[in-house]
């Protein structure tokens, strides 16, 4: 921390978050999204691509900092007036690990493979989870997850996290989730039923899938 700041401000910056697209500054809490009155944070209105370009079209900075943002989709936004809500479109998920490389699994899933586990990792290793997912329409904002994981009926983890705010491109986005370790011992080898969701600001699901792994003593 730099000299002078306060002490609590680290604390404090966790809290302060910017709407990209209206400028607006936001205090949320990190689970409820309230303030200290107890009343909650409000998106504002959804504006369609379009508007938000041509909105104060006339300041030059605006308009450079929209233009990187939002990249090629600004020469072909003509026939977006009507469009509002964001779409992002989930291709893949992938795990990697060293055992097993990269396993890359279409979205959605074949019905052929519901039943059966996604992938299967060694007890002990580390491994990641990768999407690829296409952001159509509008921007989405505060795209976020969470992954809850039983196993024999039991909720034995629950992990969530912010992916960001993404801008609609025709190029798909690739992201990968932090590293993550499996549990060890003979207790935890064996088939786990997860749920992976993600959410934007405004509380849209764009994805929610049901899935399962399985960990062995050997892979």
């Amino acid at each position: 921390m730099e000299a002078g700041a306060c002490s609590g401000c680290e604390k404090m910056d966790e809290s302060i978050k910017i709407n990209e697209v209206s400028g607006e500054v936001v205090v949320e809490d990190d689970d409820d999204r309230e303030d200290e009155s107890g009343v909650k944070f409000v998106p504002g209105p959804l504006l369609p691509l379009k508007e938000q370009i041509d909105k104060d079209k006339d300041d030059e900075s605006l308009k450079r900092w929209k233009e990187k943002l939002l990249g090629c989709v600004e020469g072909d936004i003509s026939g977006l007036h009507c469009q509002m809500e964001p779409e992002v479109k989930f291709h893949s998920i992938s795990i990697i690990s060293d055992d097993c490389g990269e396993i890359v699994t279409p979205l959605p899933v074949d019905e052929t493979r519901r039943n059966r586990p996604l992938f299967t990792l060694k007890e002990g290793s580390d491994y990641q989870l990768r999407l690829t997912f296409t952001v159509k329409h509008n921007i989405v904002s505060g795209l976020t997850y969470s992954n809850t994981v039983w196993k024999g009926g039991l909720q034995v983890d629950r992990s969530k996290g912010m992916l960001g705010t993404f801008a609609p491109q025709q190029e798909p986005y690739t992201h990968t989730l932090d590293e993550d370790t499996t549990p060890s011992g003979v207790l935890v080898r064996g088939v786990y039923s997860a749920k992976l969701k993600f959410e934007d600001d405004d509380k849209r699901c764009h994805l929610e899938l049901d899935y399962s792994f399985e960990i062995k003593k050997t892979r």
